[in-house]
């Protein structure tokens, strides 16, 4: 672990997506809470991997909250970057899991007071990659917050990495965001659920095409689960499966994946692609092996190798 804010070192990896609490079914009244959160869990993979690094957001001063600062202090990230205020906890009500259902509870939550004039001072200069998605952006006035700081990042050199991670919330008015997001974007991360959802087409390659017109300079990451995966930078195209697995649970495999992903470019940038491609993987699949959102270690990932 990184106790990173006992000095004054600025991370090298920033999140900005979405930090809540999972509540989950577990029978006809019993409920388990979790924390989670698309944009936490790939914080807390590149920090786990070994590299200074926060999450950025705002919490509440509840019980859930608390769970989260918690285990935001226990996985080494930079607590500078996590605010708190006095407003209700974002929750995502999980009351079905085969298949998922679920819904949010957050009116006026506390995710969407983040304030970015609050970060510490320099910490724009020091980052290397910031990552953005989920329903962060979805959420306003945070989205338009999270769209804004993206823009200036890379306004100053920081390197943008992107993850749609469907949710329902995006069924609606959410293409103006995509296409912003994607247009910022060096790193674009999607799943082949996401295409689909997305884009709303059962035709995987007609809705890759729609995403890489956004952006055509941006490097896409696509996962298909356990089924081979997808890198593409220009004209080049990289596949490769993931490891094979004992998988206990899938929840934020592809979290980890994009956390393994940017790890691997920030420490080695001179793997060549199909090598940060089966770091990746190996990130993700390493993940499936324990119950909930796992952030694995260097070691896990170096085994699957």
């Amino acid at each position: 672990m990184n106790d990173i804010s006992a000095n004054n070192a600025l991370p090298l990896f920033v999140s900005a997506g979405d930090i809540l609490t999972d509540l989950v079914r577990t029978g006809a009244s019993q409920w388990l809470s979790r924390p989670g959160g698309a944009g936490w869990n790939v914080a807390r993979c590149v920090a786990r991997l070994g590299l200074p690094t926060a999450c950025a957001g705002s919490l509440g001063v509840d019980n859930f909250s608390d769970e989260l600062w918690n285990a935001s202090v226990a996985a080494g990230l930079d607590m500078r970057f996590m605010q708190r205020v006095e407003r209700p906890p974002l929750l995502a009500i999980v009351h079905q899991t085969h298949p998922p259902a679920y819904f949010f509870m957050g009116e006026n939550g506390a995710d969407l007071a983040f304030d970015p004039a609050r970060l510490p001072a320099g910490w724009i200069e020091q980052v290397k990659w910031a990552h953005f998605g989920c329903i962060s952006l979805v959420r306003q006035p945070l989205g338009d917050t999270l769209a804004a700081l993206a823009a200036e990042l890379r306004s100053h050199g920081v390197k943008i990495s992107f993850d749609p991670n469907y949710r329902n919330l995006m069924e609606h008015g959410y293409a103006p965001t995509l296409r912003k997001m994607a247009a910022l974007a060096d790193l674009i991360k999607v799943s082949d659920e996401d295409l689909r959802l997305l884009f709303k087409t059962g035709d995987e390659a007609g809705a890759l095409a729609q995403l890489q017109a956004m952006n055509p300079s941006a490097t896409v990451l696509v996962t298909r689960g356990p089924e081979t995966a997808m890198l593409i930078d220009g004209a080049m195209v990289i596949e490769a499966r993931p490891p094979r697995v004992e998988v206990v649970d899938t929840v934020g495999a592809g979290d980890a994946s994009i956390g393994g992903l940017l790890f691997s470019l920030m420490t080695a940038p001179q793997r060549t692609w199909p090598e940060h491609l089966a770091f990746a993987l190996a990130a993700g699949a390493a993940a499936c092996r324990h119950a909930g959102a796992h952030a694995p270690s260097l070691d896990e990932v170096v085994a699957l190798l």
